[in-house]
Formats: structure tokens, C-alpha cells, sequence
């Protein structure tokens, strides 16, 4: 195994909405849900659900930490949940469904424990932060019929997730919250007319459509990583066009009824901008896909400028 893979274990209430945000990210190996922290061997699903082995619910992730940061995936973890919620999440209540991060080296503790005094000193929660910072035990994997539940049973996770009360804490509390008054200073008529209310630049008329340069796209708003040149093609659309996202957590999917279509409109997960559209008339090999997105939702950073511009951990992408 290479000397940059690592574990990373986080308790976040019901494991089935804790395996999407970290699944099929730049960087991860595996996501496995499971059980630690308790004193009982090899539990089942209904012995932790009783509150009575001390164990939580968690899930135990692999990654590589060239690629994906510790700090970038404690950050995610923040984001799924109520910090300062001590007797469980949401509509699941108990000892087994409370938030902690078990660390697993001293570097892992001591990064976490400055994410939870930030977080604390932030502003951003009237209450205290109750999320524990345990060192990692024994973690024993859940049943099969709980792995990647979010694929298998994806309606009803859907269901769950929302009557739940976690996607609109999500929601609210972390996504979207921008300063449109600043923004209209910040961005140019055609980036605020695309991200903010949902407009459509002009094709061929705009600055990447026809890009043939190395790098990635970041969202114009938040910089968080969207796209890859690696997987932009020319779709003879007149937009820039891929057949994926970089990594899926930064973009989330809407049904669009606008214009008398049904479309599936792809929003960015970090400031809630509007990026563009996805169909399904992509290239069979990579998937059937075509991510259709707005230059002007977007910024360019060419290959030889990312370490400058804080994006080094993507180079890999064009080694």
C-alpha cells in the first residue's frame, strides 16, 4: 500500500447519508459504514440501534492524502451535520447516532481539534460545538445490505435523507450563502446573470467553449474545483462541454421545468450558482454524459499556475 494512503473515521448520525459526500471523490479508495467506539465484538445493526454496546454509527474512509486532504475531508464532514446537536442527528436520537471524529495518528487530532475550536469561534452556531474528538478504536463493518446504501435503495435513501430533516439542515445552514450585493461588484454582468439568475451565455460567444489548454475549472464564486480539461471535449455545441465533474461532491443535480423542457439543471454545491445543464447524448465510452456548462460560471486555471493559485493537490490529474 502506498505511504499516502490513510484512514480517516467520522460519526455523523445515520451512516447511509454518510457515505455519498465522501464516495467517488478525487483521492478516495473506499468508504465503509460500520461501528466503533463501543466495548461489544462484531455487533449487529439492531444490538448498536439499542443503545447499549456504546457504539456509534461511522464510517471508516481510505484515502490518499496527496490527492485528497485530511482537512478537505473534515471539512466535508462538517458539513453534513447539526455540530451541536449531543443527542443524535436530526430525527435519529440516541447514543448511537451522536457526531465524533476518531483520529487516527496525533496530526489527524490535532487538526481537528483546531477545525472544532474555528468552527466554535465562527459565529456560525449559537450553540456549542458537542461533536467529540475520540482516538480511533476497533471499527467493525456493517451488514451488506448497509453498504453504499445510498445506490442501492437511492429512492429511498432520497426519501430518508430529506423527511429526515439532514438535506434541509444542509441546506440552509452550509450551501448557498452568498452576498448577491457583493457579488454584482465582483462578477461581471454576464457571470451574475448566469450564476444568479440562471441565464444562458451566448454559444461560441464565450471564453471557453473552444479551450485546448491543461488545467481545471473552479466555480467563479466559491474557487472550489468543478471540472477537468482532462475530461472536456468538443461537443459542437458551442459551450464548454464534459463528461464529468472533477469531483461529484462540489456539483448537485435539479430538475429544470423552465422553458417549457424538462432538463437536469447541475448547480454548484458550494454558493448554489447556477453552472449549467447535463444530457445524456455524451460519449458512450466515458460514460454517455455531456456536462454542458457557462464559461462565465467558471474560471480557468491553466496547468502551470495551479500550484500558485493553490490547487497543487490536482496536478496528478496531467502526470
Amino acid at each position: 500500500m502506498s505511504q499516502n494512503i490513510e484512514t480517516a473515521t467520522f460519526a455523523g448520525g445515520c451512516f447511509w447519508c454518510m457515505v455519498e459526500p465522501f464516495d467517488q471523490r478525487p483521492g478516495i479508495e473506499s468508504v465503509i459504514s460500520g461501528y466503533t467506539g463501543g466495548h461489544v465484538e462484531n455487533p449487529t445493526y439492531e444490538e448498536v440501534c439499542s443503545n447499549t454496546t456504546g457504539h456509534v454509527e461511522a464510517v471508516k474512509i481510505t484515502f490518499d492524502s496527496t490527492i485528497m486532504s485530511y482537512e478537505q475531508l473534515l471539512n466535508t464532514f462538517w458539513q453534513q451535520i447539526d455540530p451541536t446537536d449531543p443527542g443524535g442527528q436530526f430525527n435519529d436520537r440516541g447514543e448511537s447516532y451522536q457526531t465524533a471524529i476518531f483520529y487516527h495518528t496525533e496530526q489527524q487530532k490535532q487538526i481537528a481539534e483546531n477545525a472544532k475550536q474555528a468552527l466554535g469561534a465562527s459565529g456560525k452556531f449559537s450553540k456549542p460545538i458537542a461533536t467529540q474528538i475520540l482516538q480511533a478504536k476497533t471499527f467493525y463493518p456493517a451488514e451488506e445490505n448497509h453498504q453504499d446504501y445510498y445506490k442501492k435503495q437511492s429512492f429511498h435513501y432520497r426519501l430518508y435523507k430529506k423527511g429526515s430533516g439532514r438535506e434541509d439542515f444542509i441546506k440552509n445552514t452550509w450551501q448557498g450563502k452568498v452576498d448577491k450585493s457583493e457579488l454584482k461588484k465582483k462578477l461581471t454582468p454576464i457571470q451574475y446573470h448566469v450564476t444568479q439568475e440562471n441565464g444562458t451565455e451566448r454559444p461560441f460567444q464565450n471564453e471557453y467553449w473552444n479551450n485546448d489548454k491543461e488545467g481545471i475549472y473552479v466555480d467563479i464564486v466559491s474557487g472550489e474545483v468543478l471540472f477537468s480539461s482532462k475530461d472536456q471535449y468538443d461537443a459542437g455545441c458551442g459551450w464548454p462541454s464534459f463528461t464529468k465533474p472533477l469531483d461529484p461532491y462540489q456539483v448537485e443535480d435539479q430538475t429544470d421545468k423552465t422553458h417549457g423542457m424538462v432538463r437536469t439543471e447541475i448547480r454548484s454545491n458550494s454558493s448554489d450558482s447556477h453552472l449549467g445543464h447535463v444530457f445524456e447524448d455524451g460519449p458512450a465510452e466515458a460514460g454517455g454524459l455531456r456536462y454542458c456548462m457557462n464559461s462565465a460560471a467558471m474560471r480557468f486555471i491553466p496547468k502551470e499556475e495551479m500550484k500558485e493559485k493553490g490547487y497543487e493537490n490536482y496536478l496528478y490529474l496531467f502526470k
